[in-house]
């Protein structure tokens, strides 16, 4: 749909999640603050338009509930591992900046990966490098290089969910390619460590 109404309706989906934003801020369903929002919402979006980043996205519903699903779980894990690490070494749980290389070439992509790994206690994206394709990933706890391997493949998981739930096909394969150099990577090692003497 092209024309003025085709922006409209492309800014739709924008506006409904600003409306769910403001009722959740709000904590409220009342016939004002679902105005309210609308209101709001409208004002953001026609003031303030963002560039069109969706029409790359292919929702899959069945990973997106595979996504939802992974997701408490990785949260409970994490703050789990992250306490434990307070508890036994205080202030000083060492920590690390992982370089992350990404697969995927698109922006959505990369934001929804930034943000999965963000929410995630322990984790925090400190940088996305666009031009070279590259996540930052402020990492704890760090024990030695086996936890930092760790926070690699943790954020490569997220990469992963995100384009199997959202990615286009080529971006589905790209991420295909990058698993399966990893998995002969990891099986090269494992052959050179078991003929070395």
């Amino acid at each position: 749909m092209t024309g003025r109404p085709g922006r409209v309706l492309r800014r739709l989906p924008v506006l409904l999640w600003l409306l769910v934003l403001w009722v959740v801020l709000w904590a409220s369903l009342s016939w004002v603050v679902v105005l309210g929002g609308l209101v709001v919402g409208a004002v953001a979006v026609a003031a303030f338009p963002m560039p069109e980043v969706g029409s790359r996205a292919r929702p899959r519903p069945l990973r997106l509930l595979q996504l939802a699903a992974r997701m408490p779980g990785d949260l409970v894990v994490s703050a789990v591992r992250v306490g434990w690490a307070a508890v036994r070494q205080g202030p000083r749980v060492p920590a690390a900046v992982v370089e992350v290389p990404l697969a995927s070439d698109s922006d959505l992509l990369v934001t929804a990966t930034a943000v999965l790994t963000t929410v995630s206690p322990g984790s925090l994206v400190l940088e996305i490098d666009r031009a070279r394709g590259q996540l930052y990933v402020h990492v704890l706890p760090v024990a030695g290089p086996r936890a930092v391997e760790d926070g690699r493949r943790m954020v490569r998981a997220n990469e992963r969910a995100v384009v199997l739930a959202l990615g286009p096909r080529s971006e589905v394969r790209a991420v295909a390619r990058a698993l399966h150099a990893e998995r002969e990577r990891r099986g090269s090692r494992g052959t050179n460590r078991e003929g070395s003497p």
